[in-house]
């Protein structure tokens, strides 16, 4: 029971130290910059570059890339998807070819400026496929050929045109955080773009 007492204290101690921290940068700096450092627009250029190449708005892009790496262009998932937008080799062997991209290796996923280029190229044919953001969100997390299906399925999509339901759990929790990103995103930075 002791050991568990120390340790419930020594957590308390911590967050306690935590609300301190970020009361106290709140204060300083402000509420808006405080958000701006956990909602950065890191690797700007190439953003604003690539997404008005490929008609996206730019806060799209830096939402999915906050949702998929968080900005660590060396980020490697279970699945082996790659840098910033979190491509995987055979999706990113599937673009280079479509953009006649020479001498393509998966290495270059982790380059900052080709990741956002092939990923922004690919966010802008899936905006061509369904011409719905909730659409090319969940297609880029469950894949075109999943969200295809889906909306072939009455039980989830009544219409054909939108779903109703998204029946990947890690899809739907996706939607809602790279929507909360984009809401944020726009709030701290439209005015400026």
């Amino acid at each position: 029971m002791k050991i568990k007492y120390k340790t419930n204290r020594s957590l308390r101690f911590f967050l306690g130290i935590i609300v301190l921290l970020l009361t106290a940068l709140i204060a300083v700096n402000g509420t808006k910059a405080v958000l701006k450092s956990i909602y950065p627009l890191k690797y700007k250029e190439y953003v604003y570059r690539y997404s008005s190449r490929n008609n996206l708005n730019p806060y799209l892009v830096f939402a999915i890339i906050k949702a998929e790496s968080n900005f660590d262009p060396l980020a490697t998932s279970n699945k082996k998807a790659k840098g910033l937008m979190q491509i995987t080799d055979e999706t990113g062997e599937w673009i280079a070819r479509r953009l006649k991209m020479e001498k393509y290796s998966a290495d270059y996923l982790y380059n900052p400026e080709t990741n956002i280029s092939m990923g922004c190229w690919y966010l802008g044919w899936l905006m061509k496929q369904f011409n719905d953001i909730d659409l090319v969100i969940a297609a880029y997390n469950g894949g075109h050929g999943n969200v295809n299906e889906w909306l072939k399925d009455r039980n989830l999509s009544s219409s054909g045109i939108s779903l109703e339901k998204i029946p990947f759990k890690e899809t739907q929790n996706y939607l809602k955080r790279v929507r909360k990103n984009l809401y944020i995103y726009k709030k701290l930075y439209e005015k400026n773009y």
